[in-house]
């Protein structure tokens, strides 16, 4: 059996489990330096996830940081 990868469907950003840099920039509006900062600074926390050197934002815990936040 042959899968055809390039009729693979996409996954709406906002359904997805964790968002890549580009898609977070997208879908939370918060430009990509701030992003790339929040990532570094908070490195260990539950919202961050690291495959290799990319960099994933797990979208709902970082959902919920944010509405916890005050400022960024």
């Amino acid at each position: 059996m042959i899968f055809d990868l390039s009729s693979k469907a996409k996954v709406p950003i906002c359904e997805k489990y964790a968002l890549n840099i580009n898609e977070a920039v997208e879908y939370f509006g918060i430009g990509e330096t701030k992003l790339r900062y929040i990532a570094l600074e908070y490195s260990d926390s539950d919202f961050i996830l690291m495959n290799g050197t990319k960099t994933l934002f797990k979208r709902k815990k970082f959902e919920n940081w944010l509405d916890k936040t005050d400022a960024i």
